[in-house]
């Protein structure tokens, strides 16, 4: 049940604030990743999400490789586990993983040190769920704390009986989760597409001539590493203690074997101990039992100048059946040096056929690689304003441009700047940075406001800032590109010209708003010219809540910059109501067009 604002079982506490700490390597206070005051219920209890669940294991030996730190394999199993228990907690019947996300190693656990693991369903579907998962390290002899790994995974329901399991709905209550559910979404969307995003990037012309003109034909042949001399195969019998109480074998069982011949392939290659650095984003593709034999066959793909990716595959059978695929993965490894930095690795000579396969998609996930990692770990705020496009990065940039957005949106600490005929304008200062929000209700139901406003080529019929908006790359029916044309400012200036990816997302559940998300990238085909000015834009765009089947509450959002800045400096320093004016304008379109039939303006298709 989701309660009024102000008639919920619990209230914010004045004083102290309940957040997880990141690092800190001086022994000091742990330092604060989120400061978020704790909700306090009537009975005076400290609010707890309901589904999380925490695990705190000591590093024994047993536990620890060669160099005496926790073996990522261990730390898998602790994660996969506290995660299906935090999923089963919601879930109320068994759950089995289904996939995780691209999980990067930040730093190590050495023996006699603490593993922290805190899992929390961030988000509920109809079968499936996303639990994130946050695994910290903590020093008690130093009482320092810093962070590990962080990854989201996806878990599904197992009917126990003949019915289809149909999750309940999370509803999220501090700030922090609304976050997280909102963002939970546009991460699902991702995972569906990656697939596909990884077969467009292989079939692009742009990436094969990439590929051709990147080989390096003076290498040393001599130098090379035959892939063959790094191929490792083993065997494991699934033994009860392998499996959970559904009789399954642990996932996270099934990725400490995985990482084990991993690493042995990745060591053959460099005559050395590799570390771990990252397991790219991958899915299980069936169960396995008690009693299953598992096939884990290993082999380095490619090596770059200090990383090596090694891929490795799952297999299962039992008695004369055929092999079942199980799982594959693609690990990154490196090898430090006695400063800790990463070494020099030899070249790879791949095999015929399926060995160049291997080799050329290796490098096709080094780019995805890259580009998740840039776009999407980064924090927002570090970005460039804009980011090259190009359809191998797109899925990326239109997950950074909805994510920009839902987080600008959750922000707390809006202050109401003005107030003018209903239409109200809030201002938002953070990190030397100035925001603004513009919000009021219009009498159109939310999914007719959502596909007018979503349609830029409309936007000049009532916003006098967008003088011209042409419609120049149609990506697909939720992302497009724009060039919007915009008057100088100042009298006799020159004009500006912005090219914007306008990301369209429908509702996911009941209660989710729709989001048109909007955001600078650059183009090769529209590159700035002297006589207009190129603006910026970091991050802007509308949500659009239904109140009633006619009403909805439409809230515009942008976060400024000097380009951005002069056009509504007047409104924030109280000077002018001009955003009064130009949402009244926007009003007035919407009741005009409310029952006009409006299809986004894509001639071009």
């Amino acid at each position: 049940m989701v309660f009024p604002a102000d008639h919920r079982p619990w209230k914010k506490r004045e004083v102290g604030f309940a957040s997880r700490s990141t690092m800190t390597s001086d022994g000091g206070r742990p330092q604060m990743e989120h400061d978020e005051a704790e909700l306090i219920m009537e009975d005076g209890r400290v609010y707890r999400n309901p589904t999380e669940v925490k695990m705190s294991q000591i590093v024994l030996p047993c536990h620890a490789n060669h160099r005496k730190e926790l073996s990522v394999g261990q730390l898998l199993k602790w994660m996969d586990s506290t995660a299906c228990l935090s999923a089963e907690r919601h879930a109320g019947c068994p759950c089995v993983t289904a996939s995780v996300d691209d999980i990067h190693f930040e730093r190590t656990i050495g023996v006699g040190q603490v593993v922290n693991i805190r899992a929390k369903v961030n988000r509920a579907f109809n079968t499936s769920m996303e639990v994130g998962i946050v695994a910290s390290c903590e020093d008690l002899y130093s009482n320092s704390h810093w962070k590990v790994c962080q990854a989201f995974a996806t878990f599904v329901a197992r009917s126990t009986g003949t019915e289809k399991v149909h999750l309940k709905q999370l509803v999220p209550h501090t700030h922090r989760e609304q976050v997280e559910y909102s963002v939970a979404a546009e991460r699902r969307r991702m995972r569906l597409i990656h697939i596909d995003t990884m077969k467009d990037l292989l079939n692009s012309t742009s990436f094969q001539r990439s590929i051709s003109e990147g080989v390096d034909e003076g290498q040393d042949e001599e130098k090379e590493v035959p892939a063959e001399r790094t191929r490792v195969e083993s065997v494991e019998l699934v033994l009860p203690p392998h499996a959970n109480h559904q009789v399954s074998t642990f996932g996270g069982q099934i990725m400490a074997w995985m990482e084990n011949v991993a690493t042995i392939a990745a060591s053959r290659l460099c005559n050395a101990h590799p570390t771990l650095r990252t397991i790219d984003m991958f899915h299980f593709r069936g169960p396995s039992q008690v009693g299953d034999r598992l096939i884990l066959k290993a082999i380095v793909n490619n090596t770059f100048k200090n990383s090596m990716e090694v891929g490795v595959c799952a297999e299962a059978y039992q008695g004369e059946e055929p092999l079942r695929h199980i799982n594959s993965a693609f690990m990154t490894f490196e090898v430090l040096d006695e400063e800790g930095s990463p070494r020099p690795l030899p070249p790879i000579r791949p095999e015929p056929k399926d060995g160049k396969r291997r080799y050329q998609e290796a490098i096709a996930r080094k780019k995805i690689r890259l580009d998740r990692k840039y776009i999407i770990s980064c924090k927002y705020t570090e970005m460039p304003l804009s980011v090259p496009w190009d359809p191998t990065n797109q899925v990326y940039l239109s997950y950074n441009n909805v994510f920009a957005l839902k987080m600008l949106a959750a922000r707390n600490k809006w202050v109401l700047s003005s107030k003018k005929n209903n239409v109200k304008l809030y201002t938002l200062e953070e990190n030397q940075t100035l925001s603004f929000r513009i919000e009021a209700e219009v009498k159109v139901p939310a999914a007719r406001a959502f596909l007018l406003l979503s349609d830029l080529s409309r936007r000049p019929e009532w916003d006098e800032h967008y003088k011209q908006c042409e419609l120049i790359v149609p990506v697909d029916e939720d992302d497009l590109i724009y060039r919007v044309l915009t008057p100088s400012v100042s009298e006799g200036g020159k004009v500006q010209d912005f090219i914007l990816l306008a990301s369209r997302r429908p509702p996911c559940d009941n209660g989710d708003p729709y989001v048109v998300a909007l955001r600078s990238v650059t183009l090769p085909t529209h590159p700035p010219t002297d006589d207009i000015i190129r603006g910026e834009v970091f991050c802007a765009g509308f949500t659009i809540f239904e109140v009633t089947e006619s009403v909805s509450k439409i809230n515009y959002y942008n976060q400024t910059n000097p380009g951005v800045l002069p056009y509504i400096s007047t409104d924030i320093a109280g000077l002018s109501s001009s955003f009064c004016s130009a949402f009244l304008s926007c009003n007035k379109f919407l009741l005009e067009n409310r029952t006009v039939p409006s299809v986004i303006s894509n001639a071009a298709l």
